[in-house]
């Protein structure tokens, strides 16, 4: 998915600054889940962020052309692992890998609950096919 960089991004040492990074990865991970789990997603799950990790390789200047990739590598019971990676379109080269541990949750009680049946059906894991290439 193209990630849409802006000038009020850029920080002074003239790059993305790093917290951008997260949002970027943020507005892509829920295009995903309404384009694999439905567009109506969000009325029937609610998700929580329980760990995040980033590792930034390269900077990303502006105006460079940002795409980010997700898929979901990891299903558990009640939590599932999403990959991320910004890559430089003209360059291919990856600028920063994220993981990231989501929780699905009640959002009347907070509670943590099973994936539903639904969403695990529609997923199609990777696990380790997209960190090799």
């Amino acid at each position: 998915m193209p990630a849409q960089l802006r000038f009020s991004d850029v920080d002074s040492f003239g790059h993305i600054n790093n917290s951008i990074y997260f949002s970027l990865f943020d507005m892509c991970k829920t295009q995903y889940f309404m384009n694999v789990w439905g567009k109506d997603v969000f009325k029937k799950i609610s998700t929580v962020i329980v760990n995040i990790e980033a590792k930034f390789l390269s900077p990303i200047y502006y105006p460079d052309e940002i795409d980010i990739q997700t898929a979901i590598t990891k299903m558990g019971n009640k939590s599932f692992t999403v990959y991320q990676r910004a890559i430089n379109r003209r360059t291919k080269s990856i600028k920063c890998e994220c993981e990231t541990v989501m929780v699905a949750v009640d959002a009347q009680n907070s509670n943590a609950i099973r994936i539903p049946d639904e969403y695990r059906k529609l997923t199609q894991c990777v696990e380790d096919d997209i960190m090799a290439s």
